[in-house]
């Protein structure tokens, strides 16, 4: 499961559905609804957040709204729009491995995109984010050894 911090508009289709999918399992987890999942890395900061279904409502409107911006038609009755919006907070070093991650993932997936995205010096992160200073997130697992360099700053 790949909950991206980067905003929805840096991926490709295939990885645009992907995260859709994956969100909405997620959602399902955080609601109590799935055995499977529970204790995926990536739900903490979801659930450390006090609000973690209004978290991942949030966070799947966003990806809503950039599928129709794509001429998607994603089920916006899978997302409850009731929900108090917040910002959660991610470091400026857990952007630059997951841009580098997706680089990577581009790189064959999506040449033209991959060659648009490398050459980027600012990344926007998902707008349930807020970026602050910090090493990569203590729940990802960190199996990439980079041959991209990202630079500048994040915020």
């Amino acid at each position: 499961m790949r909950i991206w911090s980067l905003h929805p508009k840096y991926l490709d289709a295939k990885g645009l559905v992907a995260l859709w999918r994956e969100s909405l399992l997620a959602k399902q987890v955080l609601e109590g609804k799935t055995k499977g999942y529970k204790n995926h890395p990536q739900l903490n900061r979801f659930k450390n957040s006090g609000n973690a279904v209004g978290c991942i409502n949030q966070y799947l409107t966003s990806i809503h709204e950039n599928s129709l911006e794509r001429g998607y038609n994603f089920n916006k009755n899978k997302v409850n729009l009731n929900f108090i919006p917040t910002k959660l907070t991610v470091t400026d070093k857990q952007m630059k491995f997951e841009m580098e991650l997706l680089l990577r993932k581009l790189e064959t997936r999506d040449p033209e995109r991959f060659h648009k995205l490398s050459r980027r010096i600012k990344i926007d992160a998902h707008p349930l984010f807020r970026i602050i200073d910090g090493e990569i997130e203590s729940w990802e697992k960190i199996k990439l050894k980079s041959s991209f360099h990202i630079t500048g700053d994040m915020k």
